[in-house]
């Protein structure tokens, strides 16, 4: 049963989702001394995404010395590209290493999260009664967390096996049977190679083609292992260099750039080389400019995809039944298992729980035409609440954990400047917030993000909530000062 506010005790700071957001947020935290922290799980393991995609294939498309953080890095990464079961690994270190399990409380998800003006305090309730009180809370369940179903007619009606990729089965055995992958984004590229390995009959269900770029994945040497070990400036260095190699790839996926250009000639070499049909080859060669939608990593896609027990199938799906699934040109295809590889429901209008602010004022509604912060980790009227992986901090081009520490350190430096000054609390203001957004659009407006096709980017009315538009030493540049003419100030007697 959960106590009373009066009998709650306050801490410093609260976060939500036990990823590598929150894990890096509570590990820097303490680094800086501030030790009174509360996370809050709702699964009964850490790992966040890492933690629920276990599909077969499973793997970061970004380099491993680049996945990971440049404060606690890996000197033993396997491979050039680490798998699920690799990543999941170096998060579980993460929290053994550092002691932060002791932070966790596992098996609480968040059902609101409220302001109190007068207090400066936010209050978490969870599904499980725990209340939760504190200072400062940092939103850092990930946009990656909720699987997505298509909008299919008869969905239900299947009677054979359904697996989501977020959610795989592994007591189902995948030999010999007939099996349908629906959805050929980065889970679906991934998934396909193997499954083509165990099915009798696998056909594959695209509605829009991807750019896939060759993906160089290799065992790492044992000596590259042990210098990293023993010197880990040279891991930094090779971090340096990946690093900045994949900048340079803004210029080619950002932008419509002569680079763009070369990249998407790539990418049609990448399926000549591969795909030796040509009718294949114009099914799987998308029409958009390369970087409009994600860009996918692959050396074993389009050739599973010509396997003798494998089909690309481009008809537009009308319906399931109970059987299988029918297209628009009337067959019903037979299986016995649905594969859905259909990504997540990311956040783009909403929140995944409701949040109140000063004078009851609620995130959610406020964000139905898209959601919109400063620098994507403040929210006008939501004093001392900071996000990771908020509204435009996506990248198109270089590791999501180069933004994720650039919003981590943005956030210790906000909890010990609160501290220092000994403030009640810190609300950007409206017009600040205001102007950073407009700037923001009007650059989004010239990425090829924006430049015609549908996308999870956005939103129904083409509203770019998702994706940071420049290079992402432009975004950390833009974190690394925390500037408090931006910010209201409360004091605990008032303004």
């Amino acid at each position: 049963m959960a106590v009373t506010d009066t009998e709650t005790p306050i801490h410093r700071v609260l976060i939500v989702g036990a990823g590598f957001s929150g894990l890096g947020t509570a590990l820097r935290l303490q680094q800086e001394g501030i030790d009174d922290i509360v996370i809050l799980e709702r699964a009964s393991e850490i790992g966040g995404t890492w933690r629920d995609n276990t599909y077969p294939g499973a793997a970061c498309d970004i380099p491993s010395n680049l996945y990971s953080f440049s404060f606690a890095q890996n000197p033993a990464w396997s491979r050039s590209y680490a798998g699920s079961n690799e990543i999941m690994e170096y998060i579980h270190w993460l929290a053994d290493a550092y002691g932060l399990r002791r932070y966790i409380r596992f098996n609480q998800r968040v059902q609101g999260l409220s302001y109190d003006s007068e207090e400066g305090i936010w209050t978490a309730t969870t599904e499980q009664g725990e209340t939760v009180r504190a200072r400062q809370a940092v939103m850092a369940q990930g946009p990656l967390s909720n699987p997505s179903y298509p909008n299919i007619p008869g969905l239900n009606d299947f009677q054979g096996r359904v697996v989501h990729s977020a959610d795989w089965d592994h007591d189902y055995d995948f030999n010999g049977k007939r099996v349908a992958v629906i959805g050929t984004g980065a889970s679906g590229v991934q998934i396909v190679p193997e499954l083509a390995k165990q099915a009798s009959k696998l056909r594959v269900f695209q509605r829009t083609p991807c750019w896939i770029m060759p993906r160089l994945d290799f065992r790492k040497p044992e000596w590259q292992k042990t210098l990293f070990n023993k010197v880990p400036s040279a891991q930094a260095a090779i971090r340096k260099g990946l690093f900045l190699a994949h900048e340079s790839m803004a210029t080619g996926i950002i932008w419509d750039t002569p680079v763009n250009n070369a990249l998407e000639r790539l990418a049609r070499a990448h399926i000549r080389h591969q795909v030796k049909d040509r009718w294949l080859r114009r099914q799987v060669t998308p029409e958009f400019k390369l970087g409009c939608k994600r860009v996918l990593m692959s050396s074993d896609y389009y050739p599973a995809l010509q396997q003798d027990n494998c089909e690309l199938i481009t008809w537009p799906i009308v319906a399931i039944n109970e059987n299988g699934i029918r297209t628009a040109e009337g067959i019903e295809h037979q299986f016995d298992c649905l594969v859905f590889a259909t990504g997540f429901s990311v956040p783009k209008t909403g929140t995944p729980f409701p949040v109140y602010g000063e004078n009851g004022r609620e995130l959610g509604s406020e964000w139905e035409k898209g959601a919109q912060a400063y620098k994507s980790i403040n929210v006008a009227g939501y004093p001392n609440l900071f996000m990771i992986f908020g509204p435009n901090s996506g990248p198109g081009h270089n590791s999501a954990l180069v933004y994720i520490e650039a919003q981590i350190e943005y956030i210790v430096k906000s909890v010990t400047t609160l501290r220092s000054l000994g403030v009640k609390a810190m609300d950007v203001r409206e017009d600040v917030q205001k102007r950073h957004n407009q700037h923001l659009q009007k650059r989004l407006a010239r990425t090829t993000w924006n430049s015609g096709c549908n996308s999870w980017y956005l939103t129904e009315d083409g509203f770019n909530a998702t994706m940071y538009p420049g290079f992402a030493t432009q975004y950390a540049r833009q974190m690394k000062q925390v500037r408090l003419e931006d910010y209201r100030l409360v004091s605990s007697t008032g303004q």
